[in-house]
């Protein structure tokens, strides 16, 4: 007897048996710790999958995440620059907003996406892809995110 399939409650992609984008997440993970060279993309890692799951941020976190894609992607700023600039803007201490969704408050897209990679993809490449295929994953978030006019502008990050 087979498990029942899930289907992403964010955008709809169709797991076979208990697999899920969030057994997809773990797995890279794995990969990344047992890999010590592919740290190298954990920062696309985590934007991405936390941007095709946008209820997982807060409305302003879906913002300036979306910004500092664009700024990894279009610009080339690597993730120490993004830390060094905004120090001071993630100091939870100081910060007057929140990054992360919750129940009630959460972020959203103004307008349906169709997403043309996910996690699923960067896992059938397999480890010896695993980086290069991160990195089409964040190009094709964000070239849909542009093009679907969901990209957001503004932000509490300096990127």
């Amino acid at each position: 007897m087979s498990t029942p399939a899930h289907v992403c409650p964010d955008y709809g992609a169709f797991w076979p048996d208990s697999a899920s984008c969030e057994n997809a997440l773990h797995q890279m993970l794995v990969w990344e710790y047992e890999n010590p060279p592919l740290w190298a993309v954990h920062h696309l890692l985590v934007l991405c999958y936390y941007l095709q799951h946008p209820r997982l941020y807060s409305p302003a976190g879906l913002t300036d995440a979306q910004q500092i894609l664009t700024a990894f992607v279009v610009q080339g700023v690597p993730p120490e620059e993004i830390l060094r600039r905004n120090r001071a803007a993630l100091d939870s201490g100081k910060r007057d907003w929140k990054i992360t969704g919750t129940a009630t408050v959460y972020g959203t897209y103004q307008y349906p996406l169709r997403w043309p990679m996910t996690a699923a993809d960067v896992l059938v490449g397999g480890v010896n892809n695993y980086c290069d295929n991160v990195r089409a994953w964040a190009e094709s978030i964000h070239a849909t995110l542009r093009a679907s006019g969901n990209l957001a502008a503004g932000g509490h990050y300096a990127v």
